[in-house]
Parts: C-alpha cells; structure tokens; sequence
C-alpha cells in the first residue's frame, strides 16, 4: 500500500510533480481542490455546505475537509493507495489523517516534502503569473500571505507527522522537473 502525503509552499511544483507521481505509484491524486469541485458538483450535503461558506466570503473548517478527505478516503479506487495533495493543511488536520488512515486500517506510508527557498517560488510564482494569467500569483502581498500561512500551518505538519513515525523525505525541489521527479521516486524507492 502506498498512502503518501505531498507538502511543499505555493509554487514548489507539486502539481506538476503529483501529475508524474501518480502514475508511477499507482495510485489516484486527490487534493481537496478536486474534492470540494466533487461534492458542489454532486450537490451533496458537505458541497452545498462548502459553496455556501464561500459564497460568504468564509473559509472551510478543518470539521467539513475533514469529512471530505474521510468519505473520499473510504473508496475503493484509493483502497491500495493514494498522493494527497493539499491535505493535511495545519497539525490537526494531519493527527485527523492518521486516525482516518487508521480506522480504515491503513497507514500513512511516507511525507513528501518538497523543500524551496522563497525567492525561488516567488520567482515561480511571478513566471506562472504571466504564464497562466494567475491572478492569486501575481500581487506580492497575496503570494507572501499565502507563503506565511504555508509556514505558520501547513509546513509544521512535517515534523509533526514525522514525530508520529511516520517516514519523512525532504526534497530539494530545486531543478528540472525531471531531476526533482527522480528525486522523489529514488527517496520512495521506485526506480
């Protein structure tokens, strides 16, 4: 079983990266993005829930993600495995991970971590900017918010997953996509 956890700051290249991973592990790509999409198209409870949060301007609680990821997880095409992506996003979303994974006897195989330095994913960021006509990567304030929060939430899931046995692979997302895609499959041991 694969069940791994892909972490890394707005711009690192995980997109890109679980685009590649997927196919090599496996396994389906789920990030909570696709997720929310799944349920306000399906007009389940927890979408309309979410679309009414948004439409008000309001963030999803980790309570509604949370049942997301829990229904989500509960399929069958994820039984073997799967490479979330945007999920957990802060320390109590990844211990909700964990119990998850193991009321469904699962386990959280591994964490990757692309590791950035910051004046590279603004530089990212700017290029994806022009590139794809982001709006949300184009001003400065917005793209050092979304990085402070990464740091502030997000990225101490990392130790804290790790603190909890599970296997952590730090990459240097520095690089060709080839090179880091390398990276990452060597530190998984897929050749």
């Amino acid at each position: 079983m694969k069940f791994v956890a892909l972490f890394g700051p707005p711009g690192c290249g995980k997109g890109t990266q679980a685009a590649r991973l997927k196919d090599a592990l496996s396994v389906p790509h789920v990030s909570t993005g696709d997720m929310f999409r799944d349920h306000k198209a399906r007009q389940t409870e927890l979408g309309v829930k979410v679309q009414q949060l948004l439409d008000a301007g309001q963030l999803v609680p980790d309570s509604i993600t949370d049942a997301m990821v829990r229904e989500r997880l509960g399929r069958e095409d994820v039984a073997t495995g799967v490479l979330l992506d945007g999920y957990p996003r802060n320390v109590s979303q990844a211990d909700e991970l964990l119990t998850i994974l193991s009321d469904l006897g699962k386990e959280l195989s591994a964490v990757v971590a692309i590791d950035v330095p910051g004046d590279v994913v603004r530089a990212r960021l700017a290029k994806r900017a022009d590139e794809q006509g982001r709006g949300d990567d184009k001003d400065p304030e917005t793209v050092n918010n979304r990085l402070v929060v990464y740091e502030e939430h997000t990225a101490p899931c990392v130790p804290h997953l790790e603190s909890k046995g599970v296997t952590v692979h730090h990459i240097d997302g520095v690089g060709s996509v080839d090179e880091i895609t390398s990276r990452i499959l060597g530190a998984l041991g897929i050749s």
